[in-house]
C-alpha cells in the first residue's frame, strides 16, 4: 500500500458517463489528468463521446445493453423529449429512458467494463443511479462524480434546478424543507424500482433515489466551494474538488488578432440542444449595436451558418475558451457551469441569460458574487447591448470577477483536486 502523501502506483480506472450535455467535458477533463500521472483510464460512455475520450489519453468502449446516444441527432432528440411538456411528464420520461428504466441495464455494462478492464477503482456520474449501482456492486472502491454544483436534494440547500437563492430565516428554511419533502414524494416510487434493482445486484435498499451515494467511497463535486452554496448536512463523504477548466475535445483552435481599440466579447450558449439559435441570432445583432469585436461559439448543436452577424462578430463552431478568454473583457452566455467558471477563473465579467437546466442555479450563483449581470433570454437585441455595456463600463463587474479568480487559484494551490481524490481510491484498495 502506498502510504498516504505519496504517489500511487499507476492504477487502471473506468470512468463512467452519458453524453447528455456539460456533464461530459468536466469528467474528461478529470481522465486526461490521470493519463499525464500514469493511470491508464477506460471511458464507457456513448458512441458520441468516444472523441472526447481518446482526445484526453483514455481507451473507450460503448454502452452494450444499455441505451446508447449513436450521433448528435440522438441526443437532440432525447434532450427534446426530456424538456418538452409538463413538468411531471418530463420527469415521467427521463425516469424511463435514464433514471430507472434502463438502471439494471447500466448497473450490468458497469460490471462487465469493470471486468474486462479488469479495473483498480471506478469513476461513475453520480446522478445516474443505474451507473452507481453497477459501481457499488463491483465491489471496488468507486467515486461518484457531480459536474456542476452538489445536485443531491439535501437539506438546507435550495433545490436543483430551481435558481433559487440560499434560504433566509424561517421562511426560507420552510420553503427549503417543503420542497424536500416534495421532492422525496415524487421520486419516492422511483427509489422503490431502483431498490429491486440493487436487490438483483446484492445490494441494500436505500431510501432514496440518490441514497447510493451514500456507499460511494466519495462524492466529488467539480466546482469550488466558494462558488455553490453550503449546509451543514452534507454527507460526510461529499468533497468540492474544484472546476474543471479544460476545454473539451472538439474545440479546436482559434487564430483571433489583437485589436486594442475594441474589447472582445465571447458568446456561447449550451454545446448541446437547447433551441439557442434565435437567441445566438440576438446576442450577435446587440455585439453590432457596441464597439465591441464578438466571437459567437455556437457549439455542436448549431451550425455557424445559421447565425445571422453583422461584420464586428464572428461566428464559429467552436474555439478553447481557455485561450479566448485571456483576451475577453466579457462573456454573455446561458450560464452553463463551465462556461461561467472558466470565466471566473480568468476574471472576466459575465451577462447571464439562462434557458433551463441549471444554468438559473449557476446564475444566482453569480450574482451573489457580484461578477456579472441576468437577462431574460427573452431580452431584445438592445436589452442585450445595455446589459453587455454595463459589465464593460462599470469596473465593479470585472473587479469582482477577478477577485473571485484568486479566490479559485488560491483552492486550486490548497485544496486536493479530482485527481488526488482518485487517486485515494488506489490506495484503499
Amino acid at each position: 500500500m502506498t502510504p498516504a502523501g505519496e504517489a500511487p502506483a499507476a492504477g487502471r480506472f473506468l470512468m463512467v458517463a452519458i453524453d447528455a450535455g456539460g456533464t461530459l467535458p468536466p469528467m474528461m477533463g478529470v481522465a486526461a489528468e490521470l493519463v499525464r500521472r500514469g493511470h491508464q483510464v477506460q471511458v464507457l460512455v456513448d458512441p458520441t463521446g468516444e472523441e472526447v475520450a481518446r482526445a484526453a489519453g483514455c481507451s473507450y468502449t460503448p454502452w452494450r445493453t444499455a441505451p446508447q446516444i449513436r450521433s448528435l441527432t440522438d441526443q437532440t432528440a432525447m434532450i427534446t423529449q426530456f424538456e418538452s411538456g409538463w413538468p411531471l411528464r418530463r420527469l415521467r420520461r427521463v425516469r424511463e429512458r435514464v433514471l430507472v428504466g434502463p438502471a439494471d441495464l447500466f448497473a450490468r455494462d458497469v460490471l462487465d467494463a469493470a471486468t474486462g478492464h479488469a479495473a483498480d477503482a471506478i469513476l461513475v456520474e453520480g446522478t445516474i443511479p443505474g451507473m452507481v449501482i453497477g459501481a457499488e456492486a463491483s465491489v471496488l472502491p468507486f467515486a461518484a462524480l457531480m459536474s456542476n454544483i452538489y445536485a443531491r436534494p439535501t437539506r438546507g440547500l435550495p433545490p436543483f434546478t430551481t435558481g433559487w437563492s440560499a434560504a433566509e430565516g424561517p421562511a426560507g428554511r420552510v420553503r427549503d424543507a417543503a420542497a424536500l419533502s416534495a421532492v422525496e414524494w415524487a421520486t419516492k416510487g422511483m427509489t422503490k424500482q431502483l431498490n429491486a434493482v440493487r436487490a438483483l445486484h446484492g445490494l441494500a435498499p436505500v431510501s432514496e433515489m440518490l441514497g447510493g451515494l451514500d456507499h460511494a467511497n466519495a462524492v466529488l463535486v467539480l466546482t469550488s466551494p466558494s462558488f455553490d452554496f453550503t449546509t451543514p448536512y452534507l454527507p460526510a463523504n461529499v468533497r468540492y474538488v474544484g472546476p474543471q477548466l479544460d476545454d473539451p475535445g472538439w474545440a479546436g483552435e482559434w487564430q483571433g488578432g489583437d485589436d486594442g481599440s475594441r474589447p472582445l466579447v465571447l458568446v456561447g450558449l449550451s454545446s448541446v440542444h437547447q433551441g439557442q439559435t434565435a437567441t445566438l441570432g440576438k446576442i450577435a445583432a446587440a455585439m453590432g449595436r457596441l464597439p465591441v469585436r464578438g466571437l459567437v461559439t455556437t457549439g455542436r448543436a448549431v451550425a455557424p451558418e445559421d447565425v445571422s452577424a453583422p461584420p464586428n462578430v464572428q461566428v464559429v463552431r467552436a474555439a478553447p475558451h481557455s485561450l479566448v478568454l485571456r483576451r475577453a473583457a466579457a462573456v454573455v452566455t446561458h450560464a452553463g457551469h463551465g462556461t461561467v467558471l472558466r470565466a471566473l477563473a480568468a476574471g472576466v465579467p459575465l451577462v447571464c441569460l439562462p434557458m433551463g437546466r441549471d444554468q438559473k442555479d449557476n446564475t444566482v450563483r453569480l450574482l451573489r458574487l457580484g461578477a456579472g449581470v441576468r437577462v431574460s433570454r427573452s431580452a431584445s437585441p438592445d436589452q442585450i447591448a445595455a446589459a453587455v455595456r454595463l459589465v464593460l463600463q462599470d469596473r465593479q463587474y470585472a473587479d469582482a470577477a477577478k477577485r473571485f479568480a484568486a479566490v479559485l487559484a488560491e483552492e486550486a494551490r490548497t485544496r486536493p483536486s479530482a485527481a488526488d481524490e482518485a487517486e485515494a481510491l488506489l490506495r484503499s484498495t
